[in-house]
């Protein structure tokens, strides 16, 4: 589990049991991360267009047991023009609060 944030998005490098799909899992954590951040930093909320704390948008790529995570975290981190990536958490796994 990774999660880092560039010039202006966040990256999650997460690892699933294979009977979540993909999209459940992004749903979830944005869902999660957002309740979390209203509830206390309530002005968040009120200073965002709209209320939505997450934009629509997401993209997803998995990691098969023959793959290669090494190589999908690397793409991660070269991300973006400014090359602005900075790891907030890293750890086995983490609880979502």
């Amino acid at each position: 589990m990774e999660i880092g944030t560039d010039k202006d998005h966040v990256h999650f490098l997460i690892q699933s049991v294979p009977t979540y799909s993909p999209t459940k899992i992004a749903r979830t954590v944005k869902s999660l991360t957002a309740r979390e951040i209203f509830f206390h930093a309530p002005g968040v909320k009120r200073a965002l267009w709209g209320g939505s704390f997450w934009g629509s948008r997401y993209y997803i790529n998995s990691v098969s047991r023959h793959g290669n995570e090494k190589t999908i975290a690397t793409y991660v981190k070269n991300q973006g023009k400014e090359k602005e990536y900075e790891v907030l958490h890293k750890d086995g796994q983490m609880r979502l609060f």
